[in-house]
């Protein structure tokens, strides 16, 4: 059975470079690597709608704090078939967002911290009702505010049709749910973490796979 691990991190982070660097110099060392990415905007249903929400498509949903997560979730739960076939065939399954995303935005959202009772709930849905994997290990990618922000809308000018959506756009948001990620590594949130700061890829990389190849 394969290891999941997780990267995570605030809009403008750098996860999808961060994820094809990490799968290339895991496979170097000879690991087999299978990716998946969250939310599936294009593969289910749940997603599809929270994707409609965010641009303001689904009347006042996007104001419901547990109805957004809900639906993060249910697009887990619709992948979990998936994620375990994936385990089974390979050394590394490396996923860009999880169950931690859904706790750290939705608890930020409503102004609580990791201890507050938003990341709980999103926990008994999530891993204890839906039976989501929970993950062997989570990177998180904690470059500059700055920085990401100034990513996410670089991102949104380069590709037609990407404009930043509630969450990305709202700033407070993204310093707040900043603050909830660090709270949840440092308490060890479903599992161990590992908390990769500032901006060089690279170096970001190689300790990532040190601490994937002895984890402490």
């Amino acid at each position: 059975m394969g290891r999941l691990v997780v990267v995570e991190g605030l809009d403008g982070a750098g996860k999808r470079t961060f994820a094809g660097a990490l799968t290339r110099a895991l496979q170097r060392a000879g690991s087999s690597v299978a990716g998946l990415a969250f939310p599936r905007y294009d593969e289910d249903v749940h997603a599809e709608l929270a994707r409609d929400a965010l641009y303001g498509r689904m009347g006042d949903l996007a104001s419901s704090v547990h109805g957004m997560a809900v639906l993060f979730a249910l697009d887990r739960r619709a992948a979990v078939a998936r994620l375990r076939e994936l385990l089974a065939g390979h050394d590394v399954v490396l996923v860009d967002r999880y169950v931690a995303s859904n706790a750290a935005y939705g608890a930020a959202r409503l102004g609580q911290d990791a201890a507050g009772g938003f990341a709980g709930w999103v926990r008994e849905l999530e891993i204890e009702r839906f039976g989501v994997p929970p993950p062997d290990h989570q990177l998180l990618l904690a470059p500059p505010r700055a920085v990401a922000a100034d990513r996410a809308r670089a991102r949104a000018a380069a590709e037609p049709g990407r404009a930043r959506d509630a969450y990305e756009s709202d700033d407070g948001l993204q310093a707040r749910t900043g603050a909830v990620y660090r709270e949840l590594a440092a308490t060890a949130w479903l599992g161990p973490w590992t908390e990769l700061a500032g901006s060089d890829t690279a170096a970001s990389v190689r300790r990532a796979a040190d601490a994937l190849v002895d984890p402490r």
